[in-house]
């Protein structure tokens, strides 16, 4: 008798990736929209691709097929690619990984596809032998069998042998505006910058920064916080480069001597993928950097932003107040907006009137009016602000605390009866309260309406695939208080670049504000008491909120303590 295949849902339970309360959730959500369980968890942030892909490999019997370990590089000298083409690949996203006498086996992201396996028999007359791996790793798998990984590389290459573009080193900045045109529409420049920014989204690049030198171009990726360099084109189409992006993002290519800024849309993957510019003149020439804001892969579920437990309920507590003001302060490019629209995302309503004012909008949510200031027109935060509160507002999210003007409306808004989020840009969180005193506010306001201040970094995630364990040492215990006998470290493989790390996490350091915090700050009292306060009641720092992350083996040591130094903890 055939044995029944486990259900999906009882394999992840066993393995304690989900609750029985998250899978009875997430089976009630799935009848409603008719999605598979795997894709709902996936949508509900509770598990991951790789989770759900692993847990099919057991429920299926079928192998799990790993990139960093190998197992998607397909045999050599068995013409694989004949046998399966390279549009079909990518149509299907499966990859043909070695042919035996009459079976051919397939990696697929979906083996239950039953209607593709069966096409493939009958394409390539053998029996198919599937086994499963993640939509990520096949990508990249894919692209480096039929060969466009070395599209980036080669075209670089090219560029030193163009000679439509090579020009005299000292008319560069001479061409005519038709001449600029001209060479940003030529076939090779259109196709340089489609590769750099392709192969951008692929290794999840934040940034791109095309730099010019004196003898040549820098092009940089920044990945999960830090910069890379990668090889660059030949120094001579630098114009036509920087062209070519300016009649993307719509901006004037004939002036060189202001800074521009612009934005663009692309769709790589069936991904609706944002791309902002901004241009600034350098002594060698124009710096062009490109944000890539992939709204995909940015997680807005408060669950999955790195928050320790009681880091949770205590945000949670603040964003469900009917009225009060909430700051999150840290340098840009912490994550900051990010977690205000989490925030916005799990409190949003249909009885909730929410608009949010930003400079720029950065990701467009259902159900929340987000307006975009225009300071050159005089339309700035103040200004909507003052805007919004004849709009009936019960939430209003603000980019970023500026000025005393912008403070004061905040400050009027959330003593009147509304729910304010906003930014600041301070070190950690209870300097934020200091910064506003300095900026104008009389400590009485603050303290009346400030109802949460937390502030946050981004840490490096340790690769998954490639992370080593070593034995906490005595002086780590000693220094940081560390539980865990075992930590880990970075390696370095190919899923991770061999950086030994692959994507970020967030650490946190949440302040609920009390009548003990509330009486401090009235009475002006120095930031330095304050500070005692907020460790007298046990309240977690970014460093404390980092450690617990090694301890989970997230993150090394060496990590946390390279962004919480920065941050000014001791």
């Amino acid at each position: 008798m055939k044995k029944s295949r486990e259900k999906l849902g009882q394999i992840l339970l066993i393995e304690g990736l989900v609750t029985e309360e998250q899978l009875e959730k997430a089976i009630e959500i799935q009848k409603k929209e008719g999605k598979r369980l795997g894709e709902t968890l996936i949508n509900l942030g509770i598990v991951t691709e790789k989770d759900i892909v692993i847990a099919m490999a057991k429920q299926l019997s079928i192998p799990y097929a790993s990139y960093a370990k190998g197992l998607l590089k397909p045999a050599e000298n068995q013409d694989l690619a004949k046998l399966v083409p390279e549009d079909y690949a990518r149509r299907n996203m499966l990859l043909p990984v070695s042919r035996h006498m009459s079976s051919l086996t397939i990696a697929f992201m979906d083996p239950l596809d039953l209607i593709t396996i069966d096409n493939l028999k009958r394409m390539t007359n053998c029996d198919i032998n599937p086994i499963i791996a993640t939509k990520s790793d096949l990508q990249r798998a894919i692209d480096e069998f039929y060969g466009k990984e070395d599209l980036l590389k080669d075209a670089v290459s090219n560029s030193y042998e163009l000679e439509e573009f090579k020009v005299e080193k000292d008319v560069e900045g001479d061409l005519s505006l038709d001449d600029l045109i001209a060479r940003a529409e030529e076939a090779p420049v259109i196709k340089l910058v489609d590769l750099i920014l392709m192969q951008a989204i692929k290794d999840r690049v934040s940034d791109i920064h095309i730099e010019p030198c004196k003898n040549k171009i820098t092009i940089r990726y920044r990945i999960d916080g830090v910069l890379y360099e990668i090889p660059p084109p030949a120094k001579n189409l630098l114009p036509a480069i920087v062209s070519r992006v300016k009649i993307l993002s719509n901006l004037d290519i004939a002036e060189r001597r202001l800074p521009q800024d612009g934005v663009f849309f692309v769709k790589v993957d069936n991904k609706g993928i944002d791309i902002r510019v901004s241009t600034i003149p350098a002594i060698f020439g124009e710096k062009v950097v490109m944000r890539i804001l992939d709204k995909s892969s940015t997680p807005l579920n408060l669950g999955d932003l790195g928050f320790d437990p009681e880091e949770l309920e205590n945000f949670r507590k603040a964003i469900i107040s009917p009225h009060g003001l909430i700051l999150i302060t840290g340098p840009t490019g912490s994550g900051k907006t990010t977690t205000l629209y989490a925030a916005l995302n799990e409190i949003k309503s249909p009885r909730k009137n929410i608009t949010t004012v930003e400079d720029p909008v950065e990701y467009k949510l259902d159900g929340i009016n987000q307006v975009q200031i225009k300071p050159g027109i005089g339309f700035t935060f103040a200004s909507a602000l003052r805007a919004f509160l004849r709009q009936d507002p019960d939430i209003i999210m603000v980019g970023e605390v500026r000025d005393l003007e912008t403070a004061q409306i905040c400050i009027r808004a959330s003593l009147t009866g509304h729910l304010v989020l906003s930014t600041l840009h301070t070190n950690d969180a209870p300097s934020a309260i200091s910064r506003l005193i300095d900026i104008g506010l009389e400590p009485y306001l603050i303290s009346s309406s400030l109802i949460m201040v937390g502030a946050q970094r981004l840490i490096r995630r340790l690769c998954p695939e490639c992370k080593e364990a070593y034995e906490t040492t005595p002086s780590l215990v000693k220094d940081f208080g560390i539980k865990q006998e075992l930590l880990y470290k970075p390696k370095g493989c190919d899923y991770c670049s061999h950086t030994g790390y692959r994507g970020r996490i967030a650490i946190y350091e949440i302040i609920l504000m009390n009548d003990k915090l509330r009486e401090l700050v009235t009475r002006g009292a120095p930031l330095g008491e304050i500070k005692n306060k907020i460790k007298e009641m046990g309240t977690s720092s970014l460093l404390h909120s980092g450690i617990k992350k090694v301890e989970e083996g997230m993150s090394s040591i060496e990590e946390v303590l390279s962004i919480t130094l920065v941050a000014g903890e001791e």
